[in-house]
């Protein structure tokens, strides 16, 4: 067996499911999970028909590089989205099996565990393919410090120079996961300078960035290098999907795109690993990506779920909204002394309503776990649904705190 494997952590939702294993929730309320952030409002019509109408995709191969009007229709929504960004389709994009697939095998492709202290930078909180995909590719990894007053942004300038100098990738989350923190176009500037003087790559993984709540759209990290004069992208891939944009999580596709040079790397491996698109597939993600109204519609389902669920929450806990994303990151209040497990488990058996601890999210680093204390809720349900969770959740804080 691979020895790498033994380095993998136990995946959150597997250490939530022991968490809750010898629980019995009461049976006198229905079971309502906000653990998992996968999409549950309605699958677009549009992208169903275009699946049913492309069937006779599977009878052909498909081809790793993606079909160039796929291509092209992902070249043209960055332009919309990112006010006329240009991307060559033919040499800048590459479809993807959803942005985990993508993050993952990314990191396979551009780390040399050769070179003594191979190092990734990744975020804490953070998404955990971060590390598996470094952890996998021979590579250890580096939690950089966050900052709570922003929104768990990450703070770049306290990673020290011994670190960056053994740094080959840097994962960023923008709109981040779990807290919703955006990087603003100072942050961008500062990581790519520290990425011209160390060159390391910088994956931006993007998946959340349509789904915001304040009237200006998430700056993207294409967008701004392309603000920043970097129309070449050097050493910078983002990476999206489809799966919280367009509520197909199913269906597995986005797409990476940037730097000319590491997308042609990134090509030749990914011939090799056998992650071409589906032509059933990329006909639907074709559809998706040419339609703007379903986003529009998905997004102030969002804003109206938030809007009633986040003032009932902020009547008993530490939570605001976020600047995007569709998560709550809230802390436990002082009656639980901190425990983010603890608060999991009662609220699970008194009420049966399923939260991620925030701890299960981050690694403990520099003698701290900046997700302890935190739970994770995942307001992907329909809005009647996530108001009767908060509610539940409001009486039983107010029931321990008596």
């Amino acid at each position: 067996m691979n020895p790498l494997l033994s380095r993998l952590q136990p995946y959150p939702f597997e250490r939530l499911r022991q968490l809750h294993a010898d629980v019995t929730p009461n049976p006198a309320y229905p079971p309502i999970s906000l653990g998992i952030g996968e999409p549950r409002h309605a699958t677009p019509q549009l992208i169903k028909d275009a699946l049913a109408g492309s069937l006779a995709g599977l009878a052909s191969y498909p081809g790793t590089l993606g079909e160039p009007q796929l291509r092209q229709t992902l070249s043209d929504w960055l332009a919309r989205r990112y006010g006329g960004l240009k991307v060559d389709p033919a040499t800048q994009i590459l479809p993807v099996n959803g942005s985990r697939e993508g993050l993952f095998s990314l990191a396979q492709t551009v780390l040399d565990p050769s070179r003594p202290g191979a190092t990734v930078v990744c975020p804490n909180p953070f998404y955990q393919i971060y590390e598996g995909a470094a952890l996998l590719a021979g590579a250890q990894t580096w939690f950089a410090p966050s900052e709570p007053a922003r929104n768990y942004g990450v703070d770049w300038a306290a990673v020290p120079e011994s670190v960056w100098e053994k740094t080959q990738l840097v994962f960023v989350c923008t709109p981040g996961n779990p807290a919703g923190a955006v990087m603003g176009l100072g942050e961008w500037e500062l990581l790519f300078r520290l990425s011209d003087r160390y060159g390391f790559v910088i994956a931006s993984d993007e998946c959340y960035s349509e789904i915001y709540f304040r009237d200006e759209p998430p700056l993207g990290g294409l967008q701004a290098a392309a603000q920043l004069g970097r129309s070449d992208f050097k050493n910078l891939l983002a990476l999206t999907s489809l799966s919280k944009r367009s509520n197909v999580p199913g269906l597995r596709s986005g797409f990476v795109a940037g730097d000319a040079a590491l997308i042609r790397a990134f090509l030749l491996y990914r011939t090799y690993h056998g992650s071409a698109m589906s032509p059933v597939v990329q006909a639907a993600s074709l559809a998706a990506w040419a339609d703007e109204q379903h986003v529009i519609d998905n997004r102030a389902l969002y804003r109206q779920k938030f809007a009633q669920v986040t003032p009932l929450l902020a009547s008993v806990m530490d939570v605001s909204l976020p600047d995007a994303g569709f998560y709550l990151w809230a802390g436990v209040p002082e009656v639980f002394e901190g425990s983010d497990t603890a608060f999991s488990r009662e609220l699970f058996a008194l009420y049966n309503v399923v939260v991620l601890p925030g701890s299960y999210l981050a690694r403990d680093a520099r003698g701290s776990n900046p997700g302890a204390g935190k739970i994770r809720m995942a307001l992907v349900a329909q809005t009647a649904e996530c108001v009767e969770a908060a509610q539940r959740i409001v009486h039983f804080i107010q029931s321990k705190a008596r």
